[in-house]
């Protein structure tokens, strides 16, 4: 990749060669290739997404209701939906960002993780259209309980945790000593492997674990407790990567170095490599189901603090800086940060199963999607042997800030309906609204759930065109 420089834009030129792409033409080609090949599967996992969004309001309609004699469909479109806007979205996302950090990424076992990730997505579909296929609305990752689903599932976290272990001892520099991301951000990528490989042992032994005679519904949302506890992890480590990797973007200069850098995300990471002995009394035992809430809730938030006060103070000492993707990455980082923060507030706020707790979640993975939809920019820019022009990098920040500002109103409109009692989990005639409080919040939610959709929209026109242009030029092994 390289700094983006044109006749009217000044660029701040690195201090250092702490985020340079590897002079290695070959190497750059490669890394360039595998690193959007995964992109594209995130990308694809979100247009999909979309399109079963829409299945699930055609289901809903009068008349048009009656071609659907399956009853279970509309809720097995929303487990399909859910799974690859969050799951493979996000955990394709990693591997990308995985595949920028590391070096000697070749060959057919660099590739078979993404070949297993593709095919468990597949599969995932395949198993969502089979008639009759119960869905399993547990928190973390919603199942439809039928073999195929499941294996696809299964596959996909396979191909990612395969990738990410191999990623994981890849070395962060080329043989010139250069590092392929800023060191401070390649330890945040690194932390986030970790994390990956810790919620896959913790998944093991919480299943060997599990109690016999358990109905669908608990039986899963057990198995997914402590492990999507520590996913959650691995999202905030790569949110927090990216975070350092815009303010290197736009400053030229390194956050943090890479020593301070492997402190503070072993600080977050660590405590949570203890979840798998959770379950040694049983993974329906209060150790196990109060232990993932309360590392979660003490360990993460003050890691990110720490690391956005650093960031902003960084960015103020850099002013002068008018690096051409500043704009970007001002706004991703306005965009994730605010709603990372709000979901901390949401948080804090819930004291039962009401509309708080999804106000919560929607906040803060709305804030990682704004940072990876940041790095997904910058990953689709890496072939771009001329760089890309200032406007492209504004048009960017401001679909960053449509959504982002979509996502807050939806959390916001979200919670203050659970503030008045509305409960979770209720969907159609389902759903008591008691209250006009209720009814205004939910009214918000709809109206900032509609922004956010557009944002995301935009997203995908903006980076298909950014990888269409790209295509035309050949990888530059400059600086990111």
């Amino acid at each position: 990749m390289s700094s983006i420089a044109t006749t009217t834009v000044p660029v701040i030129v690195p201090r250092d060669a702490a985020c340079a792409w590897p002079l290695g033409r070959q190497e750059t080609e490669a890394r360039t290739l595998l690193a959007r090949t995964w992109l594209n599967l995130a990308l694809a996992s979100l247009w999909l997404a979309g399109l079963l969004s829409l299945a699930v309001v055609v289901g809903r309609l009068p008349w048009l209701a009656h071609w659907l004699d399956d009853p279970l469909f509309f809720k097995r479109c929303l487990v399909v939906h859910v799974d690859l806007a969050l799951v493979v979205w996000f955990y394709a996302m990693i591997a990308a960002l995985a595949a920028v950090r590391g070096t000697g990424l070749r060959g057919l076992g660099a590739w078979a993780g993404w070949g297993a990730a593709l095919g468990g997505m597949v599969l995932m579909l395949t198993g969502s259209a089979v008639r009759g296929a119960e869905p399993v609305l547990a928190n973390y990752i919603p199942v439809i309980d039928h073999p195929l689903f499941l294996s696809g599932l299964a596959l996909f976290f396979l191909g990612v945790l395969s990738f990410a272990l191999r990623a994981l001892w890849a070395d962060g520099r080329t043989a010139d000593g250069v590092w392929s991301l800023p060191a401070d951000a390649a330890a945040g990528i690194q932390a986030a492997m970790i994390a990956l490989l810790a919620a896959g042992a913790t998944w093991i032994s919480t299943r060997a674990a599990m109690p016999m005679g358990l109905d669908r519904l608990t039986h899963f949302e057990l198995a997914h407790w402590a492990p999507g506890h520590v996913l959650q992890v691995a999202n905030v480590c790569a949110m927090l990567a990216v975070w350092l990797w815009l303010a290197r973007r736009a400053t030229g200069a390194p956050v943090l170095s890479a020593k301070a850098a492997r402190w503070l995300f072993g600080v977050l990471v660590g405590p949570h490599l203890l979840m798998p002995l959770l379950t040694w009394q049983g993974a329906n035992h209060r150790l196990y189901v109060e232990g993932a809430t309360w590392l979660m809730r003490w360990t993460i938030f003050p890691v990110v603090l720490l690391v956005l006060v650093l960031v902003v103070r960084h960015w103020r000492c850099h002013r002068e800086c008018l690096a051409a993707e500043r704009p970007l990455a001002k706004r991703a980082l306005q965009m994730s940060a605010g709603l990372t923060v709000l979901g901390f507030v949401l948080g804090a706020c819930i004291r039962g199963s009401t509309t708080l707790v999804p106000a919560h979640y929607h906040a803060s993975l709305g804030g990682v999607t704004a940072a990876f939809m940041a790095a997904g920019y910058l990953i689709a820019a890496t072939a771009q042997a001329r760089g890309l022009a200032p406007e492209r990098w504004r048009r960017a920040g401001r679909q960053l800030l449509c959504f982002g500002w979509g996502q807050a109103v939806f959390a916001l409109g979200f919670g203050f309906a659970g503030a008045h009692g509305a409960g979770r989990k209720a969907y159609a005639s389902e759903q008591h609204v008691r209250s006009l409080a209720e009814q205004i919040g939910l009214g918000v939610m709809g109206l900032g759930g509609l922004i956010a959709a557009v944002g995301g929209i935009w997203f995908l026109v903006l980076i298909w065109r950014m990888q269409r242009s790209a295509d035309s030029f050949s990888p530059n092994p400059a600086s990111p």
